[in-house]
């Protein structure tokens, strides 16, 4: 469950909680799908999303990763980035629980 998505987009479509994040527009998160665990190796040029290819579930990176369709209902967690001595780094942990949350 240690898979990172990182990407670069223009950032103007980008939330104001999704740039907080960013750095120079290069933005992550995890790569583990909320659904079932599958990774999330697909990308939709055109629309400029993840793919799960599992089950097909359309993830928005733009928009803190949320589900634009697809069976799971929850976003990818976001890895927050800073820049450290002009290296890329992990600013704080994910954002949220990686892949499918266990059931109690």
């Amino acid at each position: 469950l240690n898979q990172i998505i990182l990407v670069r987009l223009a950032e103007d479509g980008y939330t104001d909680e999704v740039r907080a994040r960013a750095v120079d527009g290069v933005i992550a998160y995890s790569a583990i799908c909320t659904h079932q665990n599958c990774p999330v190796t697909a990308w939709h040029p055109d629309h400029q999303q993840f793919i799960c290819p599992c089950h097909e579930t359309h993830y928005d990176p733009k928009n803190g990763a949320r589900v634009v369709s697809g069976p799971t209902k929850r976003a990818l967690p976001a890895l927050p980035l800073t820049v450290v001595d002009g290296v890329l780094t992990a600013a704080a942990g994910l954002t949220g629980t990686v892949g499918r949350r266990k059931r109690t």
